[in-house]
């Protein structure tokens, strides 16, 4: 009996469960993966396959982390400009009898990012005060560059330098009747691409006969004039009857504003640190072609381009063989194929280029119907890098074309008073 007790507990004690294991501390919850984790380093490696200028202040202003990545470090910022082309938003036109200059925007593609600048932006110029009578003055645009638009008050004593992103408005003084008085007057705004608060505005009066220059800063507010200088101390081979030489906006590229368009055989120049005036020789002259444009190529160098016809002719400036600085023709671009798509049935010849900038290595230029001028034209920009030519906009003002391209903002670069 008692043996056949002990089988039964043996064979019962082997149905039993196993004693459950002794249980191990729970680890605890892993930390959530932010942005925040993630060095500087890294996120400026990510923000540098981002599309474009919009889309990087998108996210740069997502939170305190990405804002610091992209401010306080200023070689990030040419990185990403040499990646990406500041890109157009859109273009300021002069009209007869508006009050302010018309904006239009470009919609060439569906783009959440541009529109999004569009929207926040004042491209109407709201904030362009009324004159003393209440009257609304007439403003007219003298110049575009790095985000900032220079306007003259037609009726005021005032000149307007606004940036339509941030909204900062300057008023400022008009420059003295004195050396404006039967001159071609034009106005250039220069700002430090490092500190993109202060700003200049060089005010160029000049005719054939001589130039003189004055300039104003926004933290002075007053205009310093420079002496007149006689265009035979600027330019001894032109001819003195003076029969080619022709006024016109000239174009600032590196620090130096160029007048190609004045006469065949050179071109004024102003050194626009020093305020002093020089001359450099043309390219070599070519039958049919147009006015002669300086501009920047997309490695920052001084470039001229002009139309013979239909077709863009580059020249660059380089040393020869003997290392002299002398210009060389670069390339042609023949633009027929592309633009006789653009022409209908109008004759391709009798159309016209004329070239409106030259920024980064993109050309902008328009393009017009000469029987018929009243006939609208289109406003294009060539790649020189690629070649390639795009159709932007319809456009009806072809001389009073101001295009809009967005400059790196403030908001990213380190304020060095209140980092």
């Amino acid at each position: 009996m008692d043996s056949f007790l002990h089988s039964l507990g043996r064979a019962m004690a082997r149905d039993l469960p196993p004693p459950p294991l002794p249980k191990k501390p729970k680890s605890p919850p892993a930390a959530p993966t932010t942005i925040c984790v993630l060095g500087d380093d890294l996120l400026r490696e990510i923000f540098l396959r981002l599309p474009s200028l919009p889309a990087l202040v998108r996210a740069a202003l997502t939170c305190r982390s990405s804002l610091r990545a992209v401010r306080s470090c200023p070689a990030f910022r040419r990185r990403f400009c040499d990646l990406n082309s500041p890109p157009l938003i859109g273009l300021f036109i002069n009209i007869l009898d508006f009050n302010t200059p018309a904006f239009r925007p470009l919609r060439l593609r569906p783009d959440p990012d541009i529109a999004a600048v569009v929207r926040g932006a004042d491209f109407f110029l709201t904030r362009l005060p009324n004159n003393d009578e209440g009257s609304a003055p007439k403003w007219l645009i003298r110049d575009c560059r790095d985000g900032h638009v220079v306007l003259i008050s037609q009726n005021t004593n005032h000149m307007a330098v606004y940036n339509p992103l941030t909204r900062a408005l300057h008023l400022l003084p008009k420059p003295p009747r004195k050396i404006c008085k039967e001159m071609y007057v034009e106005f250039h705004v220069l700002s430090s691409k490092e500190d993109p608060g202060p700003f200049r505005v060089i005010c160029v009066c000049h005719e054939v006969y001589g130039a003189q220059a004055a300039v104003i800063s926004s933290e002075t507010r007053e205009w310093q004039i420079f002496p007149w200088v006689e265009a035979s101390s600027i330019e001894p081979d032109l001819q003195p009857e003076y029969k080619d030489y022709t006024t016109h906006n000239g174009v600032l590229v590196n620090g130096y504003i160029y007048w190609t368009q004045a006469s065949r055989a050179s071109a004024r120049v102003l050194n626009t640190a020093t305020l002093q005036f020089s001359r450099i020789d043309l390219p070599p002259h070519i039958g049919g072609q147009g006015a002669l444009t300086a501009g920047e190529t997309k490695d920052g160098k001084l470039c001229i381009i002009c139309a013979v016809k239909l077709t863009l002719v580059l020249w660059s400036r380089r040393a020869d063989d003997d290392c002299f600085e002398r210009w060389m023709l670069d390339k042609k671009f023949p633009l027929l194929p592309a633009i006789h798509a653009l022409t209908d049935s109008r004759p391709v010849d009798d159309h016209e280029l004329k070239i409106l900038a030259i920024v980064n290595g993109v050309v902008y230029l328009s393009i017009f119907y000469e029987p018929e001028p009243n006939l609208s034209g289109w406003f294009l920009s060539f790649c020189l890098e690629t070649g390639k030519l795009n159709k932007l906009c319809h456009v009806l003002h072809p001389d009073s074309l101001y295009p809009y391209i967005m400059a790196w903002p403030p908001s990213l670069v380190l304020d060095k008073v209140n980092p």
